[in-house]
């Protein structure tokens, strides 16, 4: 087709090519204000991510005794957000502490505003954990076996190791003697790892190794990282995937441990933090950062 041809057609067929035109810019139009009103993801760290999916896992009514770091984070989030008649103890001796602010420790004086009674360890390790009221313990560690035993002494052999650690505090008696354990860790291979050294038993050797040692309740109920959260099955007391945080494989989870848990089948994912978890956690809880992104 020659120019003047071309010309030709194209002056014939003008309606044509201008309806056309017209019909794909509305198209585009209509494609942008679908964008538009699709909301972007939320953001959050690690930190925020645990602290959420821990705080969700407690129960209202529930004996808390927390731990130092995000234990702490997770029980003043589950109370003030679903849980208010959660009562949460700590081992510097607060009971059912509803303070406003975010301690730095389990002996932040911080702690004894509006709580009920201001103890000292004694009474609360002695009488309230072992006394059988505490239904979580809530705690973490250097190294969580399969079975949830926590290692907080040493990294190596305990004779020569190749580096101490603050060691148990009070949590090999809140292993021992809470109701149920929950355990809270980023998701790495030298922190789900066989334990060099038992600090804190959790379901021992597996099976009904626990209640043969006389250990008190259940013993670990869940471990929550930042990749998923285990669940531990019922016969074999071995760690079992419950869910998978948003964004993350099966195969980021298990690549990421020193130790094979139950995987099932199916496998549910996480439900991502929202808004309103987000919101009370960076404005009402730790507004200044107290506990940033634990990677």
């Amino acid at each position: 087709m020659g120019p003047a041809e071309r010309r030709g057609y194209l002056e014939k067929n003008h309606g044509y090519f201008e309806k056309m035109i017209m019909r794909k810019k509305v198209v585009k139009k209509g494609a942008a204000k679908k964008s538009a009103s699709v909301k972007a993801p939320l953001r959050y760290d690690n930190t925020e991510l645990m602290a959420i999916c821990g705080a969700r896992l407690i129960w209202d009514d529930a004996v808390v005794f927390a731990g130092t770091g995000l234990p702490i984070l997770s029980s003043m989030l589950a109370q003030k957000m679903h849980a208010p008649t959660v009562k949460i103890v700590y081992e510097g001796g607060c009971v059912d502490s509803k303070s406003d602010e975010l301690p730095l420790s389990v002996c932040d004086p911080r702690l004894m505003k509006n709580t009920a009674a201001a103890l000292d360890s004694r009474a609360v390790m002695g009488e309230i954990l072992q006394g059988g009221y505490v239904d979580i313990g809530f705690l973490g560690g250097a190294q969580i076996d399969r079975y949830g035993n926590i290692n907080s002494t040493v990294i190596g052999n305990h004779k020569r190791p190749k580096a101490r650690l603050p060691g148990s505090g009070g949590a090999n008696d809140i292993a021992s003697l809470a109701l149920n354990t929950f355990i809270i860790t980023p998701h790495e291979k030298r922190k789900l790892h066989s334990c060099d050294y038992v600090t804190s038993p959790g379901h021992l050797q597996g099976k009904d190794t626990r209640a043969k040692a006389g250990l008190r309740g259940g013993g670990p109920k869940y471990i929550i990282t930042d990749l998923c959260i285990f669940d531990f099955e019922e016969k074999s007391k071995r760690a079992r995937i419950k869910s998978i945080h948003p964004g993350v494989t099966k195969k980021d989870v298990l690549k990421n441990m020193s130790w094979r848990p139950i995987v099932p089948w199916k496998i549910p994912m996480t439900p991502p933090p929202t808004a309103a978890e987000l919101e009370l956690l960076r404005n009402k809880i730790n507004p200044r950062n107290a506990y940033p992104d634990m990677e």
